[in-house]
Formats: structure tokens, sequence, C-alpha cells
């Protein structure tokens, strides 16, 4: 992986988002990520994990300012970003799930790959030919593909696709939005590994959002757990690998530490959330007094920051 460097591309200090829903005369206000403080070096790579619900993606809407902060800034190469404070054009970009919703149908795949050339219009058409003939190439697809159709080729081909035409622009900053739960397993490992060399070549920072903490220990710099749009956990993804010290961390990492299971196997789903004192309270199987009427904060143990009161004996379990 590539080394990283003291400047954060990414900087969003106590960041929150929330979302109004219902009729004018009865709104209720959701909050999707609480404040939330977090930086990414231009080429280092943060994993975000957490169940589906518990606010990932809609942190990364606020690190690309698609959408706007109900609390706090994010910045991006230490300016303001958000829906009044676009970034540079094509500097962010993002690869999602399923590259057959990104990409049309109708159009070539040389054309997809250019399309964000066009939106730019810094090219001219062999130019941006050359140019996704160059982005295909560096994704391990030959020049041939510019010629395909997406329905030509198979699912991991298409998220090549994808991921190329997310680099034509040479972005300082990409959010992988759970972009090989999709995928084979086999194939899953050719994507993370082609990200991680990608990333040494064009030095890019990265976001990678995933329910899979497997997956994402393995491309991740520094992990960070997620849940009831709250960091539960952050530190290297070393970590992870070894005694986590949040139960929640310890929760996802059951389906490949099976031994975990009757110590760490959550209760419930992910809609259970205390309002008061710990947000994980309902369903942790570690939850005493103290929980109940006290909301843990991120504290530095042992090279990470955990928001769990027994974090020091979940540690050693």
């Amino acid at each position: 992986m590539a080394d990283t460097v003291n400047i954060p591309v990414i900087d969003a200090r106590h960041v929150a988002a929330s979302y109004t829903s219902g009729p004018f005369w009865d709104q209720r206000v959701t909050v999707a990520v609480k404040e939330t403080t977090l930086e990414i070096a231009a080429g280092e790579t943060i994993g975000l994990v957490g169940e589906s619900g518990s606010g990932k993606s809609t942190l990364g809407r606020l690190f690309l300012g698609l959408i706007s902060a109900s609390a706090g800034a994010v910045l991006f190469d230490r300016k303001l970003i958000g829906p009044k404070h676009k970034p540079p054009a094509g500097k962010l970009s993002v690869v999602l799930q399923n590259p057959e919703w990104a990409l049309n149908p109708r159009l070539k795949v040389g054309t997809s790959v250019s399309e964000p050339l066009s939106v730019l219009g810094v090219a001219t058409r062999s130019e941006k030919l050359a140019e996704a003939r160059r982005a295909l190439d560096a994704v391990g697809l030959d020049s041939s593909f510019v010629e395909r159709y997406p329905h030509e080729l198979s699912g991991g081909q298409r998220q090549r696709v994808a991921i190329a035409r997310a680099l034509i622009t040479e972005p300082r900053f990409i959010v992988f939005d759970e972009a090989v739960s999709a995928l084979d397993v086999s194939v899953q490992t050719q994507v993370l590994n082609l990200i991680m060399d990608l990333q040494q070549q064009y030095g890019f920072g990265a976001l990678f959002i995933s329910h899979d903490l497997a997956a994402t220990r393995y491309v991740a710099h520094r992990m960070a757990v997620m849940y009831a749009g709250a960091l539960m956990e952050i530190g290297p993804a070393e970590l992870f690998y070894g005694r986590a010290r949040h139960p929640y961390s310890r929760a996802l990492s059951i389906s490949v530490d099976a031994e975990s299971n009757a110590r760490f196997a959550l209760q419930g789903t992910v809609a259970d959330v205390a309002q008061d004192g710990c947000p994980l309270r309902l369903r942790c199987p570690w939850n005493v007094e103290r929980c109940h009427r006290e909301t843990p904060q991120l504290r530095d143990i042992g090279g990470g920051k955990v928001a769990c009161h027994r974090a020091e004996e979940v540690g050693l379990a």
C-alpha cells in the first residue's frame, strides 16, 4: 500500500447529518450521522464497516460534498465542500455496488468511461477515446473493451469499467460504496488487489464502505466501525485481525471467527437503538448498568479509539 502523508485530503470535523420526513405539520427528524471527526490522507484507505442502516453511505455522501451537514464541516484539501461549496471538478469520485446501474446499457464502454471528461469539457472526441483506453488498461482491460456494451461483460469486468470511469479524471479522493459486495468471492479478491495497486499508482485517498469486515480490513490502512450513525471503534486494520476492543466490532467478525459466537452475538436488529446510554446496549451481551445511564465516548486505547465502557475487558476476551 502507498505511504500516507500528513496533510489530509478529507478532514471531517464534528460533522453530522439529519433527514426530515413527514408532512410539514408533523415532521420527524432522523439523525443519520452523529457528530463525527475523521481524517483521510492522500494514499490512505479508511475502511468503514457496519450493518445496513448504520449511516455509512450517508457519511460517504458527506465526504463527497453531495449533501449538507447539519453540524460541523467537511474539508477537501483544506477547503470547505458541500452542495453550496462545490469541490474542484473531477477531484472526487465514487464507485457503487452495482455497476450495471451506473453504466448506460445503450452506450459503449468507451463512451461511458470517458463521460466525466465530456462533463468537464476538457478533451476532444479522439482525446477522450484515448483516455478511455488508458483508463481501461489501468484496470486490466484491453483497448477492445471501448467498443463493447455493458451486457457483454461479466460482473467483475463491469466493476473494472466503473473503476476506470472513476479514475479517468485522476481524482484525489474516491468513495468505494459496497464496491465488491455484488461479486463472487474470487472476483472480490481480484478487485480488492486492483484497488490497492491503483492507489499505489495514483495516490488517491479512499473511503471503502462495506458490511464485510474481512474484505474491508484486507484493503484498508485504518478501520472505522459505525453503528446508529456513530463511530464505535477506529484503529489500524491490523487490530481487527486480532481482538478488536468493541463488542460490535467483534460481532461483525463472527463470520470469520466462529468461536466468538456465544460471547459476542448480538440480539435484535440494527433498528434496536437505545435512546439513552450506549446505543448498542439493547443488543449487546456485554452491557452493564453503566451502559444504561452513560453514553460511551471514543477514547484512546492501545493504538486506537473505542467507544465502550468495557473495552479493556473485551480486548482480552
